[in-house]
């Protein structure tokens, strides 16, 4: 009797697997395929044109080496935990806001969601000029009489990535505001109504019983933010370039600069796949928490 439900089982929603099949395959030679050649790449002395001249963990010694690189790993450390934690709180509290169903919420929810809509080239630029000394905030400022004002993050080397990070929170809340307010609307009204009996304040709500229900939003908004933490790369090159000098720099510029100006690929190889291993340190943890954990359970 078993053996003879398995092939009905095999041949359930052959139509649908069928039609998978060029998806899986794309991926498999795309992803994986491209993945594998840029790690074995990764030891070779590849310069103009990729080449097996295989050297060892050569490039990945003088990636280790090299100034620019461990600026790059701090600049991206910085960013990135800043990133996930103002997002985050800043995504979360204007949802709560606009979940008091205030008056305007379609406008509200539209502005915030706006910054979204743009293009990292264009949030750069767009930044560039509101932090630009000559004519933003700064001499806005100035201009209403406090002349000892000074705000020019873009061009001092030891906050310019703070200069960086405005302009992605302010690109980035909106998305986060969204999921949180998609998510806080899914919770049933009678458990605001039972807080209330029980005599637990607005924020202690939000706190202890509110948030643990939304632990798969959050989730997804930690993964959505990581990933665009990684490849971090238009915005730095729209507002700075890397500069002042190389105080701005980032991971995704190194490898860019590395493989297509400097022509060294081994090098660049060696960054893309230590940028693979971090994603990696990431989300196999977090995918086996996830996934893991329910198959177990």
């Amino acid at each position: 009797m078993a053996d003879a439900k398995r092939p009905n089982r095999l041949f359930r929603n052959l139509n649908a697997k069928i039609a998978s099949i060029p998806m899986i395959l794309t991926a498999l030679v795309v992803f994986v395929g491209g993945t594998t050649w840029t790690v074995v790449h990764s030891f070779t002395n590849s310069r103009l044109l990729p080449r097996l001249e295989f050297v060892g963990f050569d490039q990945y010694e003088r990636l280790w080496e090299t100034r620019r690189w461990l600026i790059s790993i701090e600049n991206l450390l910085i960013y990135g935990v800043c990133s996930l934690v103002l997002t985050l709180v800043i995504g979360f509290t204007l949802a709560a806001l606009l979940d008091r169903k205030i008056r305007g919420e379609a406008l509200f929810r539209t502005i915030f969601l706006y910054p979204f809509a743009l293009s990292f080239v264009v949030t750069g630029l767009a930044w560039q000029w509101i932090l630009n000394p000559e004519f933003g905030i700064q001499h806005v400022v100035r201009s209403w009489g406090w002349e000892s004002f000074a705000f020019d993050p873009l061009n001092n080397p030891d906050i310019v990535i703070y200069g960086v990070l405005i302009a992605g929170i302010w690109q980035g809340s909106g998305l986060v505001m969204v999921l949180m307010l998609a998510g806080l609307r899914g919770i049933d009204e009678d458990i605001w109504k039972a807080a209330r009996v029980d005599g637990i304040g607005t924020v202690k709500t939000y706190l202890v019983v509110i948030i643990p229900m939304m632990r798969g939003v959050f989730t997804t908004a930690l993964v959505i933010i990581a990933s665009g933490i990684v490849k971090l790369y238009d915005l730095i090159v729209a507002q700075t370039s890397g500069g002042p000098g190389i105080s701005s720099e980032v991971p995704a510029k190194y490898v860019i600069d590395y493989m297509f100006r400097a022509q060294n690929l081994g090098q660049g190889f060696a960054a893309s796949t230590m940028m693979l291993l971090s994603v990696a340190i990431i989300l196999i943890p977090w995918a086996y928490l996830e996934f893991g954990g329910k198959s177990r359970g």
